[in-house]
């Protein structure tokens, strides 16, 4: 298929017009150019240099790849790119070297996070859940009214007996969920809601929802899928916060060590308060919340926030500190900063399974020099 076959079969995707075979044929393609290139680039690297790719070409250029799937989207950036004489999908170390880019230096490999996660029972009990099968009853609580298990995809949920009384209002057990450094972990509590838990956060709640609210308390990052109820308001405490919902999908950003608390709606609406403040959030908005300021709404990327719980990090004109911040987490490291980098921006993104070097060539790519000393990583401007 030459140049301009390939064209008109984008600008049939871009119009909706894009049959089965033909979308077949444009993998096909890419396939084929990405095994004959002279260094074979994984697909991780292909979406990688994509993202960067986009974040560099002029407006122009950006309209003529966006809203596609990454593998054609990265196949018409070479296209794009080699009719206008700057193709560098991956840069080699001796152009890197031209730029002034700093190549990581070669060190023991840092690995990424995992599934990981401890259970704390209401009796005080810790249970590390990389101990536990998908076989096992996990324990039970409530005078055996709720049985905690492990579903077949490492999953933590809660079955609650039938003939339990869900109606008493007190004696509820708590259980916390928290993840250590490096770690992630899901559950589902007992009234169907699914949380997705990201690195150095926890989660407390009760082991049945009873009365007329549903409440946990969230310290760090978690995505919540509320089950709808509309007689019981679900409701997220945190630092700084509190969110009340009936049945909803959105994203909390609550670290202790982080200046501001976000919100990030994507589905339904929530109620956010704060002191004495309110706002109620649209999907696509997100509320900031810092110490002494007024709750403030924009609009965001929605992929950016919850491209944690996808198995990615991904940056909409995101500050390094930030960044760094997210890798402190996920990798277990310690950042140092030699020199000023407070108007240090990135745009586009990489994997959460690669190895930390491989994030870091990534992130090299906007004039940003990594130095790795064991489990420390040094910045430099």
């Amino acid at each position: 298929m030459n140049e301009t076959e390939f064209l008109e079969l984008l600008k049939k995707y871009q119009n909706g017009t894009l049959s089965h075979e033909d979308k077949d044929k444009l993998d096909a393609w890419y396939l084929h150019k990405a095994s004959n290139s002279k260094r074979q680039l994984s697909e991780y690297e292909l979406a990688d240099s994509y993202e960067h790719l986009k974040s560099r070409l002029p407006l122009a250029q950006k309209t003529k790849v966006i809203n596609i799937w990454p593998r054609v989207a990265a196949a018409a950036s070479i296209i794009v790119l080699l009719s206008a004489g700057m193709f560098y999908f991956v840069k080699s170390e001796t152009a890197a070297k031209q730029e002034n880019i700093q190549i990581v230096e070669k060190a023991k490999e840092i690995a990424p996070g995992g599934n990981r996660g401890i259970l704390t029972l209401s009796n005080g009990k810790q249970i590390i859940l990389s101990d536990i099968s998908s076989k096992d009853i996990i324990a039970k609580e409530d005078q055996d009214e709720v049985t905690i298990k492990m579903d077949a995809n490492g999953v933590i949920t809660y079955v609650i007996n039938p003939d339990a009384d869900t109606s008493k209002e007190n004696g509820n057990s708590f259980n916390t969920l928290s993840t250590p450094t490096g770690g992630q972990y899901n559950i589902v509590l007992a009234d169907g809601t699914k949380v997705f838990l990201n690195a150095v956060s926890s989660i407390k709640y009760p082991t049945q929802f009873n009365g007329d609210q549903r409440v946990v308390e969230l310290e760090g990052e978690a995505y919540f899928e509320v089950a709808k109820d509309k007689s019981k308001p679900f409701i997220v405490k945190s630092d700084k916060q509190t969110i009340e919902v009936l049945g909803t999908h959105f994203n909390v950003h609550a670290y202790n060590n982080e200046a501001a608390v976000k919100t990030t709606l994507l589905e339904g609406s929530v109620a956010v308060s704060s002191k004495n403040q309110k706002a109620i959030l649209k999907p696509g908005q997100q509320s900031n919340i810092s110490d002494n300021a007024k709750i403030a709404i924009r609009e965001v990327d929605t992929e950016a926030a919850i491209a944690w719980k996808n198995g990615r990090f991904k940056f909409d004109n995101a500050d390094l500190k930030s960044v760094m911040k997210q890798l402190e987490r996920w990798y277990g490291i310690k950042v140092e900063y030699r020199g000023d980098v407070s108007d240090v921006r990135f745009n586009g993104g990489t994997f959460r399974n690669k190895n930390l070097s491989e994030v870091l060539k990534v992130l090299e790519l906007s004039n940003i020099k990594f130095k790795v000393e064991g489990k420390t990583i040094i910045v430099y401007p």
